[in-house]
C-alpha cells in the first residue's frame, strides 16, 4: 500500500513539473514573440539567396537590375522615413542599405562564396539585436515619461522636440497624454503655445486640444484631445437639480463634452474654503447667454432661502419672461435700474450688521432659518444685471458693490457682450472673480472675460463666436481650474417650463427679510414698495371716469362702453350750443417744473457737440481739473440729450486725449489743449 502511494506521488510531481515547464515555455514563447520578426527577416534573407543564386548567377542584366533594385530601395526607406525621428530613420537606412548589398553579391556569386558567409553570420545578428535592444529601450512599463515619444515627427513640427510623452488613457472621444518637457529648455508656457499648431497638425478644431499643468512642476502636465464635438446635439433642462432645497448647493446649469453636470456655486462655504461667488457673464449677440441666464434663474427660483433682484434696462421683459413673478424685483427701466443700484448699496451694510449680529462671518445656509431668538432667518440674494453695458454707459458704478457684497450674502451677476475697458471699468471687473463666458468675436475679446490660466490651457471661445449656441466655460469660485477650459452647453429651456418653475415653486422661495426691505424702501422709495405695479403684476389703479348716460352718476365699465353705444338707441338731452360747466376737480399727473428751469430744446447733434466741448472749456477756464460725466448732466436738459449719449460723448473725449483716466472710476482729469503760436 505505501509502494502504491508512493508511485501515486511520483506520477504527480511529474505532472506538476511538466505543467511548470508548459507554464515556462508559453511565457517564454509569448514574451520572445514582439523580438522575431528582425530574425525571421535576417533567415528569410539568407534562404532565398539560394534560389537567387540558381536563377541569377550567370547574368549580368541580373547584377544591374539588383543593384538599381537596392539602391532604390535604400533611397525609398529614406524618403519614407521622413516623418519619423531621426535616428529611426538612419537605422532603417542603413539596415536595408546592409541587406540588399549581401543580398545582391549573393545572388551573383552565390552565398558561400568568398566572405559572404562570415558577413551574414556576423552581420544579420547584428543587424537583428540593434533592432530588438531599439525595441527593449522603447517599452515605459512605469510611464514615467523617460521613454521615447510615441510621434516625435508631430512634436518636432510643433517645437516640442525631444519632449517625453507618457502611456496615453484612451476613452471614448478622449485621448489624455502626460509630458515630460527636456529640463532647463522648455516649460508648460511653451506647450501652451504650441496647441495651436498641435490642433493643426491633428486637423481638429482649435479647442479641440488642451492642457493641465502638474502644479508641483514646470515641466510636466498633461494634453487632452477630443476630436468630435459631442455638444452639437445639447440637451434639454432635466429639470431642478435641488427642488427646494438650498441656495448653498450647486445649480446645475448645463453639461461638460466629456457627460458631468455644468455646476456652479454662489454662497461661499468655510469648510470647503470657497468664498461667494460674482459672475461675469459674456458673449456677443447670438452666442446664447440669454438661454444661459435663464438655466440659472430657473435653479434659483426653485431653492427655498433666496431672493433674486433682477434688471434688463434693453430688453424689458423680453429675456426674463415668465420668471418676473418669480422675482423679488424686477427694475425693466432705467429709473428702476439706477434705485435697484442704490438699493444694493445701501442693502450691503444693513445685511452685513444682521449678520455679525448672529455671528456669522458670512451668508451661510444657517443663517437663512430661523434664528435662536425667534428671528426669521434672511434669505440669500442673487442681483442680476442683464445688458449692462448700458449701465456702465449711463454712469452707474458696480465697483463698490462687486467689492463688498460678497460678505453680505449677495451673489452678483453682471451679463455683456463685450467686457471691455471702454464698456466696463477694470476694477469692476477685477472685483466679479468668475466668469461664465460663450461665445466671443476674437481672442482679445475672451481676455476680458477669462484668466489667462484658461487660455493658456486652450480655452477659445472665438472658435464658436455666435455659430454654436450655450457653448461656454466656467471658470468659478469651486469648479476644479482643470475644467476651466473644458466646454461645455447650456441646457435648451423654454418658457413652458419657466412657467412651470414660477408656478409649481411659488410657495416654497422665500420673501424678502425685513432688513433689507427696509434698507431698499429707504434708499429707492416708491421705485421699490410699489414694484410690483411698475412691472405689471398688480394691475394699475382704475381711471376716474366722468358721469355717463342721462346724467346717472355711475361710472361705465369702459370694456363695454363700445357695445353699449351700438346696442342702445336712448337718445340723450344734450345741447352742443351749451357752455360747458366749470371744473370742480382737477388731477395733477406730474409735479410743474420749479420756476427759473431752463426751457427743454432739442438741437442738431453737431451742434449738441459743440456745445458739450464748450462746456469742458467753461470748465478748464474755472480752473477744475477732474470732471466726470455728471457735471454734464445739466447739458441733457438743456438740449434735449440723453445721459447716455452724454456719457458717449465724454468717452469720446478719452479716445481722443482731451480727457485722461484717474485713479478713480467715473472721474477724468482734463488734458492741456496746445496753443499754436
Amino acid at each position: 500500500m505505501a509502494r502504491k502511494t508512493t508511485d501515486v506521488d511520483q506520477h504527480e510531481e511529474q505532472l506538476h513539473h511538466t505543467a511548470k515547464q508548459g507554464e515556462l515555455s508559453g511565457y517564454v514563447k509569448h514574451r520572445a514573440k514582439p523580438y522575431l520578426p528582425p530574425w525571421l527577416v535576417a533567415a528569410g534573407t539568407g534562404v532565398v539567396s539560394l534560389p537567387a543564386n540558381m536563377m541569377w548567377g550567370d547574368s549580368v542584366g541580373a547584377g544591374v537590375g539588383l543593384t538599381l533594385s537596392a539602391v532604390a530601395l535604400t533611397g525609398a526607406t529614406w524618403w519614407a522615413g521622413r516623418t519619423t525621428g531621426r535616428e529611426r530613420r538612419l537605422h532603417s537606412a542603413i539596415t536595408v542599405a546592409a541587406g540588399s548589398a549581401w543580398m545582391t553579391a549573393a545572388a551573383l556569386n552565390g552565398p558561400l562564396s568568398g566572405s559572404l558567409p562570415d558577413l551574414y553570420l556576423m552581420g544579420a545578428p547584428v543587424i537583428a539585436l540593434s533592432w530588438n535592444i531599439r525595441q527593449t529601450l522603447r517599452r515605459n512599463p512605469d510611464a514615467t515619461g523617460t521613454g521615447e515619444p510615441a510621434d516625435k515627427g508631430l512634436l518636432e513640427k510643433v517645437g516640442l522636440a525631444r519632449t517625453m510623452l507618457k502611456t496615453p488613457q484612451v476613452e471614448p472621444n478622449r485621448v489624455t497624454v502626460g509630458y515630460q518637457l527636456p529640463a532647463g529648455e522648455m516649460t508648460n508656457d511653451d506647450v501652451a503655445k504650441a496647441l495651436p499648431r498641435i490642433a493643426s497638425a491633428l486637423d481638429v478644431p482649435p479647442n479641440a486640444v488642451r492642457k493641465v499643468d502638474d502644479p508641483d512642476s514646470a515641466a510636466r502636465g498633461e494634453i487632452t484631445i477630443v476630436p468630435n464635438d459631442v455638444l452639437k446635439k445639447g440637451a434639454k433642462w432635466p429639470g431642478p437639480s435641488a427642488p427646494g432645497g438650498s441656495i448653498a448647493e450647486p445649480l446645475n446649469v448645463g453639461v461638460y463634452e466629456h457627460g458631468d453636470p455644468l455646476l456652479m456655486w454662489l454662497p461661499g462655504d468655510p469648510k470647503a474654503q470657497r468664498n461667494a461667488a460674482h459672475f461675469l457673464v459674456m458673449g456677443m449677440t447670438g452666442s446664447g447667454k440669454s438661454m444661459s441666464a435663464m438655466d440659472a434663474l430657473a435653479e434659483i427660483c426653485t431653492r427655498h432661502d433666496v431672493i433674486v433682484w433682477a434688471s434688463d434696462p434693453s430688453k424689458a421683459t423680453q429675456t426674463f419672461g415668465p420668471l418676473i413673478p418669480a422675482f423679488d424685483w424686477a427694475a425693466l427701466d432705467m429709473p428702476s435700474t439706477e434705485a435697484m443700484v442704490t438699493a444694493l448699496e445701501a442693502a450691503i451694510p444693513a445685511r452685513t450688521r444682521w449678520l455679525a449680529k448672529y455671528g456669522y462671518k458670512q451668508w451661510t445656509e444657517a443663517a437663512g432659518r430661523t434664528q435662536k431668538d425667534g428671528t426669521p432667518g434672511m434669505p440669500y440674494l442673487v442681483a442680476w444685471f442683464e445688458e449692462a453695458a448700458k449701465l456702465m454707459r449711463e454712469g452707474l458704478d458696480l465697483t463698490g458693490i462687486a467689492q463688498e457684497a460678497r460678505s453680505a450674502g449677495i451673489s452678483l451677476f453682471v451679463s455683456m457682450q463685450r467686457a471691455s475697458g471702454y464698456q466696463m471699468p477694470t476694477d469692476t471687473r477685477a472685483s466679479l472673480g468668475s466668469s461664465w463666458t460663450h461665445g466671443v468675436r476674437d481672442s482679445g475679446d475672451a481676455g476680458f472675460a477669462m484668466p489667462d490660466e484658461a487660455l493658456d490651457a486652450g480655452a477659445a471661445p472665438e472658435a464658436w463666436k455666435d455659430k454654436k449656441p450655450g457653448y461656454c466655460y466656467l471658470c468659478a469660485s469651486g469648479v476644479d481650474e482643470r475644467l476651466w477650459s473644458t466646454p461645455a452647453r447650456s441646457y435648451e429651456i423654454g418658457d413652458d417650463a419657466l412657467a412651470w418653475v414660477e408656478e409649481q415653486f411659488r410657495a416654497v422661495r422665500a420673501t424678502v427679510d425685513t432688513v433689507t426691505a427696509a434698507a431698499a424702501e429707504q434708499a429707492a422709495g416708491d421705485l421699490y414698495t410699489d414694484r410690483a405695479r411698475l412691472t405689471g403684476l398688480v394691475p394699475a389703479a382704475a381711471p376716474i371716469l366722468p358721469p355717463t348716460r342721462g346724467g346717472e352718476d355711475m361710472p361705465m365699465d369702459v370694456t363695454d362702453a363700445d357695445q353699449d353705444a351700438q346696442d342702445d338707441d336712448t337718445e340723450y338731452d344734450v345741447d352742443p350750443e351749451a357752455e360747458l360747466p366749470e371744473l370742480a376737480t382737477t388731477f395733477q399727473l406730474a409735479p410743474p417744473p420749479p420756476a427759473g428751469t431752463p426751457e427743454r430744446i432739442q438741437v442738431p447733434p453737431e451742434e449738441a457737440r459743440r456745445a458739450i466741448v464748450g462746456i469742458l472749456d467753461q470748465f478748464e477756464q474755472e480752473g477744475r481739473d477732474i470732471v466726470g460725466p455728471a457735471d454734464f448732466m445739466e447739458f441733457c436738459d438743456r438740449h434735449g440729450r440723453s445721459r447716455s449719449w452724454v456719457s458717449a460723448q465724454v468717452a469720446q473725449m478719452v479716445i481722443s486725449g482731451r480727457l485722461a483716466e484717474t485713479s478713480t472710476t467715473g472721474r477724468y482729469r482734463i488734458v492741456p489743449q496746445l496753443v499754436s503760436a
